[in-house]
């Protein structure tokens, strides 16, 4: 890879990677990109669209795709949609990415802090029915995937998207100096968040 994003985060429905991407791209006068508003400008149309009208199995070769070519020619702040891990395709591609120096950060969340972050009562294709439930099934599904694909794990959970650009800054210095960044401890210092 000739260019390749700052970091990458990963994350569920509600764990803030859109708003922590724009704060470190801001700290870091870097550019951000969303896979998920990649796939819409590809398809011309909202995801939820896509979902309704082409199927998840669809969404999922788009979002795969968004994935590759970002990770590719993207050199800023890249924050992949939350199902963008279960494919293996992008498992493999992520791999690749740290093998190359890459940083993929997972966002930590849980349903209690998650929940007004998603507003359960807008219209999320995989959350609908009992939006909860569904969003607790998902998290239990790739929680594994998260933490398999992530470099280091930084809990959002009632703090502020600047706060937790600073533990994503911390565990970069840490993983600079050489101290593991991937046992699931960074941003779980104890500094009253």
């Amino acid at each position: 890879m000739t260019a390749r994003p700052r970091v990458v985060l990963v994350g569920p429905p509600g764990s803030g990677k859109s708003t922590v991407a724009h704060a470190l791209a801001g700290r870091w006068q870097l550019a951000e990109r969303d896979t998920d508003s990649d796939v819409e400008a590809v398809a011309g149309k909202p995801v939820t669209d896509i979902f309704v009208e082409d199927g998840e199995p669809r969404f999922r070769e788009l979002e795969h795709e968004a994935v590759r070519v970002a990770l590719g020619e993207h050199d800023g702040v890249l924050a992949l949609g939350g199902g963008a891990v279960l494919h293996p395709a992008t498992q493999e591609a992520l791999a690749a990415y740290r093998e190359a120096g890459g940083v993929v950060v997972f966002l930590d969340v849980s349903l209690r802090h998650a929940a007004p972050r998603v507003g359960f009562n807008q219209s999320r294709p995989l959350l609908l029915g009992n939006p909860r439930a569904k969003w607790q099934a998902l998290m239990t599904e790739r929680r594994p995937v998260y933490e398999a694909v992530a470099t280091v794990v930084v809990s959002t959970d009632g703090i502020t998207p600047a706060a937790v650009a600073e533990r994503i800054e911390a565990a970069l210095a840490d993983l600079r100096a050489g101290e593991p960044g991937d046992d699931g401890a960074t941003g779980e210092d104890g500094s009253g968040a």
